[in-house]
């Protein structure tokens, strides 16, 4: 019979620390919002033990996780392979991992060491809590729909373009029928909250866990990340305000609590474990001189357009000086990038991220993909078209980051800061997506 335990650890910053999420405009926090959690799902179907964690963080570095795992495995016995750490991508958050913002790299800012080892420890003592504590259970898995029908999210580069609208749900119960564990996944930048705000806040995944807590007091409730990479709220939403946070997160928690009410409980899930590394593939920018003239003239159509549109109420006005910005600032980083590199600087996201992991777990006719970095919705929406199981949930900043965005060799030509911060090569995206079926067929 199936085991599970949950846990949950608050892993907020004392007041002072920088926050995460919009690295071009550097921000201490003044006070904690509402608190970030780590929060962990163990599961044991007999021979297989895995756990699932996942942390309100923007990232969290590979080499974190492997001391997370190192010290998982001597206090809980769980292997350290099969535990799968991702991010829930709140902007609102302390760093834990490298930089790619030419800003930071200039001025030599880094992770703070204190708050990585007490996020460490957290997270160790989290797992072995969830484990000590297991009790007999059932589990389920479901879906719902919500999305940009519902005013929630979708496609930021093109709107009405591809998006994932499915909220996917994995549930535990223990003998009395009391759900004790619920881990939530959908695919949205965690935006609502922008650079404006210095307070430290999940952003919409603190609404969508009230929700779910409102119903099941018992639950911890933990959230993950979907191929987020090109999603957000930026043509749905109707503010950036902590109301339209709690708006989305709401109807967010609304569609999991609507996923349980049919879905079926088992109480005999195989679990299975598997895992790979990839190398990175890199691109190549150019010359300094090309990449010093493409800022200047991006420097320039922004200005422009914002000396035209920056009072402007319009949303489509704003979207045109925006958008300008997020070009300007991707070329910048683009020159900021051949800088270092010339100069022999280390890019923390580019060494320590390397190889990168992929990893699947599998829970019944449930499976979780785990990907570092911010993908691409195009790469999830075709995985789970091909994963041969009911509900496929994908886990993206799983294991570690990556030096920018998974991104479509089609988005590239098009242009924009997703494609332009990005260090990776335009093929790595396949070979991401061919890795993960491989992996996926090994234990299906």
């Amino acid at each position: 019979m199936l085991k599970a335990g949950t846990s949950r650890r608050d892993i907020s910053p004392r007041e002072g620390e920088e926050l995460a999420g919009y690295p071009h405009y550097p921000r201490n926090n003044t006070g904690v919002h509402d608190p970030l959690f780590a929060s962990c799902l163990y599961l044991d179907g007999g021979e297989t033990e895995v756990a699932l964690v996942t942390l309100d963080l923007l990232f969290f570095s590979k080499k974190h996780v492997l001391r997370v795992r190192r010290m998982a495995e001597e206090a809980s016995g769980i292997r350290g392979e099969n535990i799968m750490i991702s991010c829930t991508h709140t902007h609102s958050g302390p760093w834990a991992a490298g930089r790619l913002d030419i800003e930071s790299l200039e001025a030599g800012r880094e992770q703070s060491a204190e708050y990585v080892d007490f996020l460490v420890s957290q997270i160790v003592g989290g797992i072995a809590e969830a484990k000590r504590g297991a009790f007999e259970a059932s589990f389920a898995c479901a879906t719902a729909v919500c999305g940009a029908e519902s005013g929630v999210g979708g496609n930021r580069r093109s709107p009405g373009g591809p998006h994932d609208p499915l909220v996917g749900v994995l549930a535990v119960r223990d003998a009395n029928r009391i759900v004790r564990g619920v881990f939530v996944n959908y695919t949205l930048h965690p935006t609502f909250i922008h650079e404006w705000s210095t307070v430290v806040t999940a952003d919409y995944p603190c609404y969508l866990r009230m929700e779910v807590n409102g119903a099941l007091p018992e639950a911890v409730v933990g959230f993950s990340q979907g191929a987020s990479g090109n999603q957000s709220s930026r043509y749905y939403r109707q503010g950036e305000s902590f109301d339209e946070a709690e708006r989305v997160g709401r109807a967010l928690g609304r569609a999991a609590l609507k996923a349980l009410e049919g879905a079926a409980w088992t109480e005999n899930p195989d679990v299975a474990a598997a895992s790979k590394e990839i190398e990175v593939e890199l691109r190549s920018f150019g010359s300094e001189e090309e990449l010093v003239r493409q800022v200047e003239a991006d420097t320039a159509r922004y200005r422009e357009l914002y000396e035209r549109y920056g009072d402007s109420r319009n949303r489509e006005e704003y979207y045109l000086w925006q958008n300008a910005n997020l070009k300007m600032l991707g070329s910048e980083d683009q020159l900021g990038y051949v800088r270092m590199l010339n100069r022999g600087v280390k890019i923390e996201l580019m060494e320590d991220e390397r190889p990168a992991e992929l990893q699947v777990i599998r829970i019944g006719d449930a499976l979780v993909i785990g990907c570092p970095g911010e993908v691409f919705v195009e790469f999830a929406l075709y995985l789970k078209a091909m994963a041969p199981f009911r509900v496929t949930v994908f886990n993206e900043l799983a294991n570690g980051c990556l030096p920018g965005y998974v991104y479509t060799p089609e988005s590239l030509v098009e242009g924009g800061y997703e494609t332009d911060t990005s260090m990776l090569a335009p093929g790595f995206g396949r070979k991401l997506t061919d890795a993960v079926l491989e992996l996926i067929e090994s234990i299906r």
